[in-house]
């Protein structure tokens, strides 16, 4: 994918996300699997991820501090103590969307010389499962992968559920 595709895609999620307003409401809630999170708590989970990018990630690869992301299950939980604390699905949605939205400009801004950087993310110069050396524009096509994770085991349940 070349970085003008991953953008898109990246920012094309958004479109799906709209989709999901007309979710029954008992399957919004719903665990997609046993002891899995409800879609509820995948939006917010991905939500989650995309704040923590531009609050945290997009300012380091500013001015080109090493990259920390979270230990991921405490960092996780947050998205289900969101949705625990009654947040609408309309809410979470828009939400959702529009901190995309922000997180896509602050990526188009940023010249290619800083998306394809170097990075070390927590200690480490590449990645472990593929050996690709860490940018900014890699990480974000792993986030990208991430969404469509996701879209899939949402689709997969929404299918059956009909």
């Amino acid at each position: 994918m070349t970085q003008n595709e991953i953008l898109y895609s990246f920012n094309n999620f958004s479109t799906w996300i709209r989709s999901l307003e007309n979710t029954n409401e008992k399957l919004w809630f719903a665990p997609i699997e046993e002891k899995k999170w409800s879609i509820s708590e995948i939006i917010a989970h991905l939500f989650n991820w995309d704040r923590y990018l531009i609050s945290e990630i997009l300012p380091a690869v500013q001015i080109g501090n090493e990259i920390n992301f979270p230990e991921y299950d405490t960092f996780n939980k947050r998205a289900s103590d969101y949705i625990q604390s009654g947040v609408s699905k309309s809410k979470l949605i828009d939400e959702t969307i529009a901190t995309r939205n922000l997180l896509v400009k602050l990526l188009h801004e940023m010249t290619i010389e800083r998306l394809n950087r170097r990075l070390t993310v927590n200690g480490v110069t590449n990645c472990p499962s593929t050996g690709a050396p860490y940018s900014l524009i890699y990480i974000i096509k792993e986030f990208a992968d991430h969404d469509t994770h996701h879209k899939q085991q949402i689709m997969r349940f929404l299918s059956g559920s009909v």
